[in-house]
């Protein structure tokens, strides 16, 4: 998002249209401990390295100026994202958006955001996160599903 495309996104007048939650797809960062930066146990905005993503509530901005990134279509891997991130390790998802949506040629700008799905990347990493963030868990199943009455 260029400097300009925040100045027009500024002077926008809502269109008055509503709708649902948007399903859409971006990376979080994961922060390793290094020798002056302490790692946590949560996902950081790729760019913004100091934006945390918590479990349990929704990340927000405001889309006037930054807001919350998102793509229209699926990234997997670093070579599929717009960005160069150097050695930074991604976690690739899934994420409903909602609120005010800005919508770009790419993807969208919102309000709200909450991690929906943890997809693609270190399997390791993607297990650990899928527990702290709750998703892509598969439901217990009832013991009286799981056999069949005689």
């Amino acid at each position: 998002m260029s400097a300009s495309e925040n100045r027009i996104a500024k002077h926008l007048k809502h269109a008055g249209v509503r709708v649902g939650e948007i399903i859409a797809y971006r990376a979080w960062r994961v922060i390793y401990p290094w020798w002056f930066r302490s790692g946590d146990d949560r996902l950081h905005s790729v760019l913004m390295k100091d934006y945390v993503w918590h479990p349990d509530e929704p990340a927000s901005g405001n889309v006037r100026t930054h807001g919350i990134y998102s793509f229209r279509d699926v990234i997997r891997s670093k070579e599929e994202y717009w960005y160069c991130v150097g050695s930074a390790l991604l976690l690739f998802g899934k994420v409903k958006i909602w609120g005010e949506v800005v919508e770009h040629e790419l993807g969208y700008r919102s309000q709200f955001g909450k991690i929906v799905s943890l997809d693609y990347g270190d399997p390791e990493l993607l297990e650990k996160f899928r527990k702290i963030y709750r998703v892509n868990q598969v439901p217990a199943c009832e013991p009286s599903a799981s056999k069949p009455e005689r």
